[in-house]
């Protein structure tokens, strides 16, 4: 595996690369991988003749310092994991690398910036364009892979693409959950064991709305989920929705995908969901 520090490094081999004719894969990550990570890089690998990872903790989506701080790191491991599994490039940068003093972004998403997370966490996905933005520009991936877990981070960088009339297809691939049912994260890791049982029912509600969904019937199907998350110790419900798979507006007749989305504080460890519940 090639393992590059430096935009230049990286810049001169994929250029190497484009000239063979080859087409690039672009996984981008914060790094902590798991096997959520490693199925995004191994779809691909399907697809594409070069596959780069980017592990790069990017400062600019995190509103809160504590959180930025605290972000597990663990590279050692991920070389590993990555090496295992036969991935062509690691990018992993400095921030320095990457942003420099001056920097000024944004870009104007529309109404999904503030929905659900960007409710939450404002500001975030200006950082999240930012970043991605960079890459995209700096890599020029044929394709790019991002994870089902992060929705509303897959149709915002969906909404910039178009935007900005870039060159690349973003495939969104399903999420990698544990034999229990918990979504695969890399914040897992700090949940203590009580906790870690209390998120179960973060998937379960989901699976339970998926299995009960009746258009007609969104406003009582929220309030049980509401009802059922809350009523488990040590969580506490950020949002529940069942939204429109294309604008994340509330879910209506005319929705060709509908969707439930849950974030919740488990413990001391905010964790996010979602599951396709019909289209």
């Amino acid at each position: 595996m090639e393992h590059f520090t430096t935009k230049a490094q990286l810049q001169q081999f994929l250029a190497l690369q484009s000239a063979k004719g080859k087409t690039i894969g672009l996984v981008p990550t914060m790094g902590a991988l798991h096997n959520g990570h490693l199925s995004l890089i191994k779809q691909a690998q399907q697809q594409c003749d070069v596959v780069v990872c980017s592990i790069f903790v990017n400062p600019t989506q995190f509103n809160d310092p504590a959180d930025l701080e605290k972000y597990p790191r663990p590279i050692a491991q991920d070389i590993k994991k990555l090496e295992d599994i036969n991935c062509d490039i690691l990018f992993e940068p400095a921030v320095a690398e990457i942003y420099d003093n001056n920097e000024h972004w944004h870009l104007n998403i529309g109404p999904l910036e503030d929905l659900l997370e960007g409710k939450y966490r404002p500001g975030h996905y200006q950082g999240v364009t930012q970043v991605v933005h960079k890459f995209f520009d700096l890599i020029k991936p044929d394709v790019a892979f991002f994870g089902q877990k992060d929705y509303q981070q897959v149709l915002i960088i969906r909404r910039m693409i178009a935007l900005l009339n870039m060159p690349v297809k973003l495939i969104m691939c399903p999420i990698e959950r544990e034999t229990d049912g918990l979504a695969m994260s890399s914040r897992n890791i700090h949940l203590a064991a009580d906790d870690r049982k209390h998120a179960l029912i973060l998937s379960q509600t989901l699976n339970k709305i998926k299995q009960h969904f009746d258009i007609n019937n969104i406003p009582a199907l929220k309030q049980q989920a509401e009802d059922e998350i809350n009523s488990k110790p040590g969580v506490q419900l950020d949002y529940f929705a069942i939204a429109d798979g294309e604008t994340l507006l509330p879910a209506n007749k005319n929705s060709k995908i509908t969707i439930a989305l849950v974030a919740a504080k488990v413990g001391h460890t905010r964790l996010i969901d979602n599951m396709i519940i019909a289209g």
